[in-house]
């Protein structure tokens, strides 16, 4: 685990900057001490990657929030948008670069502007943002709990918090174990009946964002105990290997 100050020296990034993602719920530490030191782990950090990478790409805060939790945020994918934009904007900078030389070396005689336009990038950018905002799981997301007043709300909740208080009873457990494993087809169902459909796929990535996310991680200790996040992190990630 790094300290804030730690991560700031490693990845560039301010404390400043780490503070604000953890206040608008872009980045939280996966642990918060009791002298307030924020923790950060490896996973945590993979997640920052993600949004410096897609910072250096213009993309808003609030995008990349939207984005990495999403449902069917797909890491291999994402990673093969932003080479496509990076290299994008590689041979753009390239073109401008032989423009200065050129201009350099006989004047400004050639007046090509082409290197100045961002067309091409800014479309990418674009189709990117609304394939994550379009995926089927965001939509199914959107159209279900549209519609939902607050008892359905307190429902959904509630069965939630039962699920994970059951798991938080196993924690001495195997995650190997058919029991722990009944108990994690139970919350995937859960899901996909309170949310859209949970994939396994979906489930994976929820399972690691359970560990990643220090409020989510927080909230589930919560229901189930100290150590219930990273049990149900374990048995999720067995139960999808298994499946794979």
């Amino acid at each position: 685990m790094m300290t804030v100050n730690q991560v700031s020296k490693r990845t560039g990034v301010s404390v400043r900057t780490l503070h604000y993602y953890d206040k608008i719920g872009l980045l939280h530490p996966n642990e918060v001490t009791k002298s307030k030191y924020r923790l950060y782990d490896d996973t945590a950090l993979e997640r920052l990657q993600q949004i410096l990478l897609f910072r250096e790409l213009q993309f808003s805060l609030k995008e990349i929030k939207q984005i990495i939790d999403s449902p069917g945020f797909d890491k291999k994918k994402a990673l093969e948008q932003q080479i496509a934009l990076l290299q994008m904007k590689r041979e753009r900078l390239d073109e401008l670069i032989n423009l200065a030389f050129e201009i350099k070396l006989t004047g400004v005689k050639k007046m090509d502007f082409s290197a100045f336009n961002t067309q091409k990038i800014d479309e990418y950018a674009k189709e990117a943002k609304e394939k994550w905002q379009e995926t089927d799981a965001y939509k199914e997301f959107e159209t279900k709990t549209g519609k939902y007043s607050k008892e359905d709300w307190k429902q959904i909740n509630q069965e939630m918090t039962q699920i994970f208080a059951e798991f938080g009873k196993m924690l001495d457990l195997d995650v190997d174990l058919e029991v722990v494993r009944k108990q994690v087809m139970k919350l995937q169902h859960c899901i996909t009946k309170g949310y859209y459909t949970c994939t396994n796929e979906i489930l994976a990535g929820l399972g690691e964002m359970y560990i990643a996310d220090g409020r989510m991680k927080d909230s589930i200790d919560r229901m189930g105990g100290e150590g219930t996040a990273e049990f149900v992190s374990r048995a999720i990630k067995n139960y999808c290997v298994s499946l794979s």
